[in-house]
């Protein structure tokens, strides 16, 4: 009696073709999970922290960019850029909270785009070498918005309030150490759209 069950003879040439090629598919099959597991899209050898993650700086005129690929207005370069720091005072009593804001101006002959939302500007604070604040440190839902501006136009900015004290990334969620007063001066600059402001506004806290 023979071992094998339901014994046939040789085997037709399609059925051996079809064999191989769901041997070929299940190796590939398998590369692709492999492939999955140890090699994860847009994975990088070093890790970025959730904040650069959010915004990432390549990302500073993406609506003007794209503005710029359609054929329409192009994007402002840094050289045609004025930026200039703004405070509404230069002076300010205790508890008064300084407002700031800044103005950018077109040098260009061309109109062109330039990314004024929150995403694309940065206010920072200094008292000599000492940088005590910046609006980017604890930023949060940062907006990008493309404005065209024309040949010569100046254009300025909504004042944000500066609560007076001393910041960093690391203290979002704490109470934060105000900073010193009495007549101590301190100094706004500024950068939009990729140009870096013009000097600094001097002003005197009280």
């Amino acid at each position: 009696m023979s071992t094998l069950r339901n014994p046939v003879g040789p085997k037709d040439r399609k059925v051996y073709v079809r064999r191989r090629i769901l041997v070929l598919a299940g190796l590939l099959a398998v590369i692709a999970v492999v492939v999955l597991v140890f090699v994860k899209p847009g994975a990088s050898g070093s890790a970025q922290s959730a904040r650069e993650v959010e915004v990432p700086s390549d990302l500073a005129a993406a609506d003007a960019k794209k503005a710029a690929a359609d054929g329409e207005t192009p994007v402002c370069n840094e050289g045609q850029l004025q930026v200039t720091p703004v405070t509404d005072k230069t002076d300010y009593a205790g508890g008064e909270l300084p407002q700031f804001s800044l103005t950018v101006q077109n040098t260009g002959e061309e109109a062109c785009s330039a990314d004024l939302g929150t995403a694309g500007m940065e206010f920072a604070v200094t008292s000599g070498d000492d940088e005590v604040w910046r609006s980017v440190d604890c930023q949060q839902n940062p907006e990008h918005l493309a404005v065209i501006i024309a040949p010569g136009e100046s254009l300025e900015t909504e004042p944000v309030a500066w609560d007076r004290t001393r910041s960093s990334p690391e203290t979002c969620e704490i109470t934060r150490d105000p900073v010193a007063a009495g007549g101590a001066s301190y100094h706004l600059r500024v950068a939009a759209a990729g140009a870096q402001g013009t000097g600094t506004a001097q002003f005197l806290l009280y």
